[in-house]
């Protein structure tokens, strides 16, 4: 089997729509056992999650992993906050520019990459109103022109 095989469990469709992407991050995940068993059954949400900083690391606050069902006990809390794993020098660039004015960390997807959970995080700018009208227009209008060019062919 191939090690780099990526299995995609939930995308955060929200996050391209709200938030201006500047930059992708891949990470690892401090889990469970049992929330890597939930994951494994594609009971997960990126919704309302968000990214933290705390004492030099970055944490994964309101993801939503659902209890695994098959656990008699010691089954895992469905919103608690995340670690993730990252290099040091990864960690203090994202610090620097969360410390900037309106940026923040926006989980995009969670996946498993050789059999280890992964999650995108992505560093973001919130956009206005009028960005989003016109990035839907403009989206909009590629589709309507992809729709004459099929039909002249």
């Amino acid at each position: 089997m191939d090690n780099n095989h990526i299995k995609i469990i939930t995308k955060n469709r929200k996050a391209w729509h709200n938030y201006t992407i500047s930059e992708e991050i891949e990470a690892g995940m401090v889990l469970l056992g049992t929330e890597v068993k939930s994951l494994r059954s594609g009971q997960a949400n990126l919704k309302d999650a968000y990214g933290r900083m705390d004492k030099g690391e970055l944490f994964i606050h309101q993801m939503h992993i659902s209890p695994y069902p098959f656990a008699y006990y010691d089954n895992h809390e469905p919103f608690r906050k995340r670690k993730l794993l990252l290099n040091r020098s990864q960690l203090k660039r994202l610090a620097a520019k969360i410390r900037e004015k309106g940026y923040s960390v926006i989980p995009l997807k969670v996946y498993f990459k050789g059999g280890k959970a992964k999650i995108s995080i992505g560093l973001a700018r919130g956009k206005r109103q009028y960005d989003k009208r016109h990035a839907i227009k403009a989206r909009e209008m590629d589709r309507e022109m992809d729709r004459i060019r099929k039909k002249n062919y």
